[in-house]
C-alpha cells in the first residue's frame, strides 16, 4: 500500500507546526511537555556544545598567558624607569644641602631612556664586556652610558646594526671622573679588571674620604651624566709615605645579575653625536688607560679636554 507523497507530508506537518506554535503561544497545555522535552534533550545540547566550550577554554588560556608576558614585561620595563629616576634623589638631596643649583631637578631627571636585555657576555677572563639586544637600529651611538636599577654600569664601545657591546666600568681599561657625594671631592674611578671593585685614582693623603661614602659620576667627562651613583666606599687606606690614598669602590650597578638595562640619551651625551670610543689598545704595562677620551692621569680637578682627532680616527 502506498502511502501519501511526500508533498503532502511536507504540508501536513508544516500546518501542525503552524498550529503547535500558535497554542503554545496563546495557552499553556504545551508547557509540562515542552519542559520534558527540555530535560531529555539538555544532554544533547550540552554534548553539541563541546566543541565550542574546548575552543574557548584553549583560546581563553593562550589569551590569558599571553596577556600576563606582556604585562609582566610593561611593569618590569615601568619599574625599571622608576628606579632609574630613584637613583637621581641621594644626590639632589646633597646638592640642596649644600645649597648647589647645579641643575634643575626636573631636567635631571628627564633624559630620555631606552631599555635594553643583556644578550651575552665576553668569554675573556680579562675583559669586562657584555652584549645587549639594541644597536644602530635603534639609535644607540658610541660612547652611551649604560645603566642598571641600581647605577652606572658602563658605556657602549661597539655598535653593530641590532646589537652593541657595552665596556663595564670594572674593565681595566675604562676610566670615568666621580665625585664623593657627601663633600663633592672629585676624583677618577678606574677598573681593576675584577667586578667587585674599582679603584679611586688623584685621593690625596689627607682628602675627607671615609668608609660607605657614596661616589656618583661627576658629569666631568662629559659623556656620563652627572650624579648616577657609581659605587660605595669599601676601604680606605693611607700611608704617610704616599701622595695618594687607596681608595677601593664596590660598584652600585650588579654587573654580574643585572639582564635589562638602560641606555641613557643625555645631553652629557649629545644624543647621539659621534664621540671617539674607548681605545683598548695597551702597549706594555705602562700603557696608559683613556679616559672617555681624555687620560686618566689628569688631576681630577681639572676640566676634561675635547679629544684629540688622532684618536678618532683610531676609534674608528
Amino acid at each position: 500500500m502506498k502511502g501519501p507523497s511526500l508533498g503532502v507530508r511536507f504540508f501536513a506537518l508544516t500546518v501542525l507546526s503552524l498550529v503547535l506554535m500558535v497554542v503554545d503561544a496563546r495557552f499553556a497545555a504545551l508547557k509540562p511537555l515542552r519542559s520534558q522535552l527540555g530535560m531529555v534533550l539538555t544532554p544533547l545540547y550540552y554534548v553539541a556544545e563541546l566543541p565550542v566550550r574546548a575552543w574557548d577554554a584553549v583560546y581563553l588560556q593562550l589569551t590569558s598567558r599571553a596577556d600576563l608576558i606582556a604585562e609582566n614585561e610593561r611593569l618590569r620595563a615601568e619599574a625599571l624607569l622608576a628606579r632609574h629616576k630613584l637613583q637621581k634623589l641621594a644626590s639632589l638631596t646633597e646638592q640642596n644641602v649644600r645649597l648647589r643649583e647645579l641643575l634643575n631637578s626636573s631636567e635631571l631627571l628627564d633624559e630620555r631612556v631606552l631599555v635594553a636585555e643583556l644578550i651575552g657576555i665576553d668569554p675573556n677572563p680579562f675583559s669586562q664586556r657584555i652584549m645587549i639586544d639594541k644597536g644602530e637600529r635603534d639609535g644607540v651611538f658610541l660612547g652611551q652610558p649604560v645603566l642598571d636599577a641600581t647605577g652606572l654600569m658602563g658605556q657602549v664601545v661597539e655598535v653593530l646594526p641590532f646589537t652593541s657591546r657595552v665596556l663595564l666600568v670594572t674593565d681595566v681599561s675604562h676610566s670615568l671622573p666621580v665625585q664623593v657625594n657627601r663633600n663633592g671631592l672629585r676624583a677618577i674611578a678606574s677598573g681593576t679588571g675584577n667586578s667587585e671593585w674599582l679603584e679611586l685614582r688623584h685621593v690625596g693623603d689627607t682628602a675627607d674620604i671615609r668608609v660607605d661614602d657614596i661616589v656618583v659620576s661627576s658629569g666631568l667627562g662629559q659623556r656620563f651624566p652627572a650624579g648616577y651613583p657609581v659605587g660605595r666606599v669599601v676601604h680606605v687606606n693611607r700611608d704617610s709615605s704616599q701622595p695618594f690614598a687607596e681608595v677601593r669602590v664596590e660598584p652600585t650597578a650588579q654587573l654580574n645579575r643585572s639582564r635589562y638595562l638602560l641606555l641613557v640619551f643625555s645631553p652629557e651625551s649629545a644624543y647621539g653625536q659621534v664621540f671617539p670610543s674607548l681605545s683598548l689598545e695597551t702597549e706594555g704595562e705602562g700603557a696608559e688607560t683613556e679616559l672617555e677620551g681624555e687620560a686618566p692621569e689628569q688631576p681630577a680637578d681639572t676640566q676634561p679636554q675635547a679629544p684629540a682627532q688622532e684618536e678618532t680616527s683610531d676609534a674608528q
